[in-house]
């Protein structure tokens, strides 16, 4: 069972510094994982559901970059609420129990694609529940750009097979000595 958040009451910033601190870090996070992803199928010798990741991680740090880079931040500041999810991990991130070592690009781009579409949940949830303007505009900004990934994330998936149904099968499966 996944610990990725389901968000119902956003736990909303009171200032822009907040929330953006709230977003880089869970921009962030999402890279760190991605790249634990791509480790882990390099470990099972999945080399291009590995690269996948890699390309994921990149494009979630160029954006979390881009976030820092707009608040004029190197890092995100000492003295701001940098996490705010309910639950374990925040709304971006694949949960770790939800990777099988046999899993085809297909599968990695649903993964991702319910990722993005949770992070679309959240940016909504904030916009509707934003006391701040300045909070609920950037977070309609931020729910775009979520919007553009799922998007992108789509088109992609329309490129890749889908796997057989038998895709799990391991020919070889692990052998360990008791």
């Amino acid at each position: 069972m996944s610990q990725t958040t389901t968000l119902t009451q956003p736990a909303v910033p009171a200032t822009i510094e907040d929330f953006m601190a709230q977003a880089i870090a869970m921009e962030f996070e999402a890279v760190e994982r991605y790249q634990e992803l791509a480790d882990a199928m390099e470990t099972h010798n999945n080399a291009e559901v590995a690269a996948l990741f890699r390309k994921m991680s990149v494009i979630e740090n160029k954006h979390a970059e881009q976030m820092l880079a707009e608040m004029g931040w190197s890092e995100i500041p000492p003295g701001t609420s940098a996490q705010r999810w309910e639950g374990f991990e925040s709304a971006e991130v694949v949960a770790m129990d939800d990777i099988h070592y046999l899993m085809t690009p297909w599968h990695a781009l649903q993964l991702a694609l319910k990722a993005e579409q949770r992070a679309v949940r959240f940016f909504e949830a904030l916009t509707e529940a934003a006391q701040s303007e300045p909070v609920r505009k950037a977070a309609l900004e931020l729910l775009e750009e979520e919007r553009e990934h799922v998007e992108l994330i789509l088109g992609w998936l329309k490129k890749v097979p889908q796997p057989d149904s038998d895709w799990y099968e391991d020919p070889d499966p692990p052998r360990y000595d008791t």
